[in-house]
């Protein structure tokens, strides 16, 4: 079993209450969802249709500390390949919390920021209501980002 810090949706009822020092969220690392990629998925509105915008999501940046929780994984391949837009970090030295063994945390990757911040640059950056809604209790609603009612599409 491996240990992960989860800090938004991988924040869930159970796992061990840690705090992660030297970070804080922030609303930063975002999908592009007009690109279609096997095994991941893609958001549709009421019609059915795809939006050209990019769905943006939780990611950890410098600050003082942030709260979440340290849970077991079973599978981190399956794991990495959920977290897409992420990079899987060793945060060991920086979990306050009572688990023994080496414990990662997904930090947004350099492509998936980049990616925001051009959804942020053309006015297409957008939270997804469902997912807003997984991570309040965690994290403040995003500032300047509209949030829009999107159903989530898996692909094989």
């Amino acid at each position: 079993m491996a240990l992960v810090f989860g800090y938004g949706s991988l924040a869930p009822d159970g796992g061990t209450p840690a705090r992660l020092r030297g970070f804080r969220r922030a609303w930063n690392v975002a999908m592009d969802n007009r690109v279609t990629i096997p095994g991941y998925k893609y958001y549709v509105d009421e019609a059915g249709e795809r939006p050209d915008v990019y769905v943006t999501f939780l990611d950890l940046v410098p600050g003082k500390g942030v709260d979440g929780f340290v849970l077991e994984v079973g599978d981190l391949d399956a794991l990495d390949a959920r977290e897409q837009n992420y990079d899987r970090v060793d945060v060991t030295a920086s979990v306050d919390a009572d688990v023994e063994g080496q414990v990662w945390t997904y930090l947004g990757s350099a492509a998936g920021r980049g990616r925001f911040e051009t959804g942020r640059a053309e006015g297409s950056a957008v939270v997804v209501r469902e997912y807003l809604e997984t991570v309040i209790g965690v994290a403040a609603p995003p500032a300047m980002l509209p949030v829009l009612d999107l159903t989530r599409v898996d692909l094989p």
